[in-house]
């Protein structure tokens, strides 16, 4: 194959002096590595036709036949640890948005890592620049006395070169402070010391994220931010007082911890030993006993510990409930045989519905659990849509019973539907599996997981892949039907204690029957499913969340219990609101 290089060669020894501008325009074109071969024939036969097309004919006997070099990969191709110029600098700058988990484009992610480690020694060790500008990273080096007597505090503001905060002078939001030990610390008799300061961008790619730190679970670094401290090839660790970094941020993101790490070389990971993390109302303060570099990791509350007690106490919970809502079933079966004024009610239906569809839920919770990613892709999203589809049935029928509770209590009159019950059926059972059906044709179902800090994974469960469906069709879905719920429910209540109040002076009324009654609606609407929201003020909101909403089919079997035993007037009669009037519950069948 003719390269560029033999054509450039023949240009010159042909043309000479007096055609400069062809010499120029080939220059042009053979000035780097991998120059386009063809660009330049077409310059030799427009520019010199006749003198050179003898040329290019024994040359190039067939143009189409050339190959040209494909474009440069400079995040696989070999790392040169010594080659720190601009050009090269910007290139593997590059690669932190190029290189990305799953992604098709190849990295040598080892070697760019240790390129960018090394670029802080190099910058002690070899380089006279004192100041490093880019969009990329930011660097100070800066020759220090040994023999200082106060604290050094230097700036790391984002936007800016780090600088030195001089005394009097406010502290930066985000800074390091060095002690005044720090110097004398160091190993060898000098009176003067090089340091580094450099502040790296790594972008959303996958360098520098290591095996513990997980994106799929929303884990990350803060703001992509990587502070280094060298003084060279010296290897600092064990100081007697550790520096500190303060990184600012506004405030703890929900369900989220913040920990001080350092990037362990030998590991190729972030760790932790050797620092402390302090949290702030603004922000958070490392503090580490070494040099190297330094970040502030994001990443979910659960840990594996966490996520193991809490599936305990949901397992347990919702077994409980199981056995309770088998109870309320049966309980339901012996008083429609045995009452044959129960049968025409549309009330204890709804009620029942709710049970079966909460004990199908736990059911599949259960199963769901226990088989974790066992059997096939197929069978693992089968798994999901039908967890998913008791899941919005149980919804459903909460936001049916507030409907239905809306009619009894607040409009009161005009509330005859014919065949009510079967249409709240339709409701309960059919929207759900509508939205199960375009949820799975969206290919929405499959293996969720939850690993903790050491990467480990705590649960394993059939749920979903894509989170739009899951926000969507979850998390939007509930708030619909909770708010609905809990609006119906505070309508309830201000009506059960202003009635209350309106009959004090005629009958004697215990205010604790009214509070019963809201405690035991709030658990036919759901109300302990409301608690997940509260979840983002703590871990110990979440095992509240986990409690008492695993045992909600404990609370339905007391109510209805309650309710209807063992004197259904009498009873029926100091709730209030709770009981339908067979007049406006009836439908005809």
């Amino acid at each position: 194959m003719v390269t560029p290089w033999v054509l450039g060669t023949l240009f010159v020894l042909l043309l000479g002096s007096g055609e400069r501008e062809l010499n120029q325009k080939s220059q042009k074109l053979i000035s780097g590595p991998g120059a386009p071969c063809n660009e330049l024939v077409a310059l030799l036969k427009s520019s010199c036709p006749r003198g050179l097309s003898w040329l290019y004919a024994l040359l190039i006997p067939g143009g189409d036949e050339m190959t040209t070099e494909g474009p440069r990969n400079v995040c696989q191709e070999r790392i040169d640890a010594n080659q720190y110029d601009s050009f090269n600098l910007n290139d593997k700058a590059k690669c932190f948005t190029k290189c990305r988990q799953g992604g098709s484009f190849s990295c040598n992610v080892g070697g760019l890592q240790r390129f960018w480690l090394n670029y802080e020694t190099h910058l002690v060790e070899n380089s006279l620049t004192e100041r490093v500008n880019t969009c990329f990273v930011k660097a100070l080096v800066q020759n220090i006395s040994t023999d200082t007597s106060e604290d050094l505090h230097f700036s790391l503001e984002p936007s800016q070169i780090p600088r030195q905060v001089m005394k009097g002078e406010d502290k930066p939001p985000d800074r390091v402070r060095l002690p005044k030990s720090f110097f004398g610390s160091l190993p060898g008799n000098r009176s003067v010391v090089r340091l580094a300061i450099t502040v790296l961008d790594i972008g959303v790619g996958n360098l520098f994220k290591g095996p513990r730190l997980s994106l799929k679970d929303g884990s990350s670094v803060l703001n992509n931010r990587l502070v280094g401290l060298s003084v060279g090839q010296t290897h600092v660790t064990g100081l007697p007082e550790p520096l500190e970094l303060t990184f600012s941020h506004q405030h703890q993101p929900p369900n989220m911890t913040l920990t001080c790490v350092f990037w362990d070389v030998t590991k190729g990971d972030w760790a932790s030993e050797g620092c402390s993390t302090e949290l702030r109302a603004n922000g958070t303060v490392c503090r580490c006993d070494h040099l190297t570099f330094f970040a502030l990791l994001l990443r979910p509350i659960l840990d594996w510990a966490t996520v193991q007690a809490l599936t305990r106490i949901s397992q347990a919970g919702c077994s409980v409930s199981m056995i309770f809502l088998a109870f309320t079933i049966i309980l339901y079966v012996v008083l429609r045989l045995y009452w044959h004024r129960f049968k025409s009610e549309d009330t204890p239906k709804i009620h029942v519905a709710l049970s079966i569809s909460l004990f199908l839920l736990n059911l599949a919770f259960l199963i769901n659990v226990g088989s974790g990613s066992k059997g096939s892709d197929a069978a693992c999203q089968t798994r999901g849509a039908i967890f998913h589809y008791f899941l919005l049935c149980t919804f459903t029928w909460m936001g049916l019973e507030a409907f239905h509770l809306y009619l009894l209590a607040i409009k009161v009159f005009n509330t005859y539907f014919g065949h009510y019950y079967l249409k709240l059926s339709l409701v309960g059972w059919g929207l759900p599996a509508l939205i199960v059906i375009g949820t799975g044709s969206a290919n929405s179902y499959g293996l969720y997981t939850i690993s903790d800090k050491e990467n480990r994974t705590s649960l394993e469960l059939c749920w979903f892949h894509e989170k739009t469906a899951l926000y969507v069709t979850v998390h939007g879905y509930f708030l619909i039907t909770f708010l609905v719920s809990a609006v119906v429910l505070a309508l309830v209540a201000w009506k059960i204690f202003t009635l209350s109040s309106a009959t004090a002076g005629k009958e004697q009324r215990q205010p604790w029957k009214g509070v019963l009654t809201v405690l035991g609606l709030s658990s036919l609407l759901g109300m302990t499913w409301g608690l997940a929201i509260l979840t983002p003020l703590g871990l110990s909101t979440i095992y509240v969340f986990a409690f008492f909403n695993s045992l909600q089919g404990v609370f339905i079997f007391c109510w209805i219990a309650i309710l209807y035993l063992p004197n259904q007037g009498a009873t029926s009669s100091s709730s209030g609101t709770a009981r339908l009037d067979p007049t406006h519950s009836m439908s005809h069948e």
